[in-house]
């Protein structure tokens, strides 16, 4: 396919991003505008998405990609990676220990009774899905009382800093395959290194950490439908915040620089016969991202053992392929192929009009010679 330059419209292009940004402020109730901060706790899920998408964890710029895009996530997270872009960067952190997480949520499915025990936090679960009218005319004074209801009913100094890995239960009875000996911590960069296939396990876990949610679940939805064979069960979903440590600049050693919103699910999934002649034991699916998505990390963890399967036992399905999933679930790359059809495709749409002219006369000569032979 071929493109050309396209010259003049430039005041129709302008005019056409005013005309957006007039569109954002014409019903902005008595001219106030929505404050970065509220979009970032008060629609936390749709900020988490975005951070996530965006694979840039930089809660303040999501807000911002958030209210400039007018609340369209995909082409918020390609603000974010656009910006992500122009940084320098900073030296990679080691892998992280999810143990450390500071938790407002973990579940298991596994076991009613875990170590640490479930801790239900914030979540959409267990409540009707029914509109709340109330919160058409939500007063300033209510809106406020929320939070200091709640928060004066816990006794926080009960919550420990940390809890143990459900995980773990499973690997000292040997039900679970202990982790690989000799793994690298470096993982796969997806924003230095082209995806050559066969990749490595990180670049799967990276390419999906970034991807778009409804691709995720809908590759995921057909594994779970029949076109694969992961039905897996939860070990231990977790929500919360995880350290980071990087590197002193001066004496190397690791040092917390912050924290990050998690969301974490390890899946136990059917179990394989181990490689080396040992016990039969499960098989693990893991997922994770950036701000309160358990959804996506559901999906990921599913896809992530189906791709295992595949990368192992060769794909059946296309969830078990890695080429199908991984080129196929970006989607900032997935927005970009739809809406660039928008763009000219004169000259293209022009030859195909001459092709399709040219072979209309032909067959209609084609046509007028076999009646003239009846």
């Amino acid at each position: 396919m071929g493109y050309v330059a396209i010259k003049g419209g430039g005041r129709a292009i302008a005019g056409a991003e005013q005309a957006l940004d007039a569109l954002r402020a014409a019903e902005g109730e008595a001219g106030v505008s929505i404050p970065p901060s509220a979009i970032e706790h008060q629609l936390r899920y749709l900020h988490g998405r975005v951070l996530s998408e965006g694979g840039l964890y930089h809660p303040d710029l999501a807000s911002l990609a958030i209210k400039q895009m007018q609340g369209d996530t995909l082409e918020a997270a390609f603000a974010l990676r656009a910006y992500r872009s122009t940084r320098p960067r900073v030296p990679g952190p080691e892998a992280m220990d999810s143990s450390g997480m500071r938790v407002i949520r973990r579940i298991s499915s596994s076991f009613k009774d875990i170590p640490g025990s479930q801790r239900l936090g914030p979540t959409f679960d267990y409540a009707l899905r029914l509109m709340r009218m109330e919160l058409l005319d939500e007063s300033p004074e209510r809106f406020q009382a929320i939070a200091a209801r709640f928060f004066e009913s816990q006794d926080v100094d009960t919550i420990p800093d940390t809890f143990p890995k459900v995980l773990d239960a499973l690997r000292d009875e040997g039900l679970l395959a202990p982790p690989p000996a000799g793994r690298e911590n470096r993982a796969f960069d997806i924003t230095r290194e082209p995806l050559i296939f066969p990749v490595p396990r990180s670049a799967q876990l990276a390419t999906m950490a970034r991807g778009e949610t409804g691709s995720l679940l809908a590759i995921a939805y057909s594994n779970m439908r029949g076109y694969g064979d992961v039905h897996p069960t939860i070990a231990e979903l977790r929500v919360g915040y995880l350290p980071v440590y990087l590197p002193h600049p001066e004496t190397g050693e690791p040092m917390e620089a912050g924290e990050v919103l998690m969301t974490e699910c390890e899946v136990v999934a059917m179990y394989d016969a181990d490689d080396e002649g040992g016990l039969p034991a499960f098989s693990l699916g893991y997922g994770a991202c950036f701000g309160h998505n358990e959804t996506k990390a559901i999906s990921m963890a599913i896809l992530d053992r189906s791709l295992q399967k595949g990368t192992k036992d060769g794909p059946s399905n296309p969830s078990e392929d890695p080429e199908f999933v991984l080129l196929h679930v970006d989607g900032v790359d997935s927005m970009g192929f739809a809406n660039h059809y928008k763009m000219p495709h004169y000259v293209t749409f022009q030859s195909d009009m001459d092709r399709l002219r040219a072979t209309q006369t032909k067959a209609g000569k084609s046509a007028s010679g076999k009646e003239g032979e009846s």
